[in-house]
């Protein structure tokens, strides 16, 4: 879906059901960006001092998430570590 990107899902890494603190903690490790839909991380989790960069969806729906993929693969070029963008 996003040309030069591995992208794996929660599923895929054997991480359902992990809560979202663990989450960012091993995506931090394998990861550089996280890609989500959940608008309520930011304002759940401690997310100072994270390395790990994330981008927001506004919905989980894949056909308008899928109508976004210039957008995310342009954010992907720019975003910062640690920083949080919602699209």
């Amino acid at each position: 879906m996003l040309s030069g990107h591995a992208v794996f899902t929660v599923q895929e890494m054997g991480w359902a059901g992990i809560r979202n603190s663990e989450l960012l903690i091993k995506a931090e490790a394998d990861f550089d960006v996280l890609l989500t839909a959940d608008k309520s991380l930011r304002y759940q989790q401690n997310l100072s001092g994270l390395r790990l960069a994330i981008i927001i969806f506004p919905t989980n729906r894949l056909k308008f998430i899928e109508d976004l993929v210039q957008k995310v693969e342009y954010m992907l070029s720019v975003i910062n570590h640690g920083e949080i963008v919602e699209l």
